[in-house]
């Protein structure tokens, strides 16, 4: 076998064995609230003390069965993570693009300002962000006349 499949077929036995477990206890807990609704129904004197038991181990059920669905998710994501790792390298992420109002900071004309006026950036009203600095893009695109680009795309 290979490294990675062997990996795999682990997991997938974890997944297998921790599903077992989570169904074994959802099974026995729905028992457990059936059992307990026949006690409360023999003992109960009226009718509505016997829908309360019945309303109750019904909730107990819907309890358990969630529960149940959940360590189930939660396994299948675990088995995923895991998997995950081993088949798949972890890329780098891509640089974070800083834009203002749908323009890229990155472009000729973008100034860093904090405050202060930037030497050499023109006079621009900008609002600062959560970190204290605001990126401004004065520069014109081509084709536009708002700074923006067309809807076509087309230099106009």
């Amino acid at each position: 076998m290979q490294g990675g499949k062997s990996a795999s077929v682990v997991e997938s036995a974890k997944e297998a064995a921790a599903n077992m477990g989570a169904s074994a206890w959802a099974g026995k807990e729905k028992t457990q609230a059936v059992v307990e609704e026949k006690v409360a129904k023999a003992r109960a004197h009226d009718l509505d003390e016997k829908a309360a038991a019945d309303a109750r181990m019904q909730e107990r059920i819907r309890s358990a069965e969630a529960a149940k669905q959940d360590a189930m998710r939660h396994n299948a994501a675990a088995k995923e993570r895991a998997t995950a790792a081993v088949h798949q390298p972890t890329l780098p992420q891509p640089p974070a693009r800083r834009t203002l109002d749908g323009r890229d900071a990155t472009l000729p004309g973008a100034h860093l300002v904090s405050g202060a006026h930037v030497a050499g950036a023109p006079e621009t009203a900008a609002a600062p962000s959560s970190g204290g600095a605001a990126f401004v893009n004065d520069a014109p695109r081509a084709g536009t006349t708002d700074g923006y680009p067309t809807a076509t795309g087309r230099l106009s």
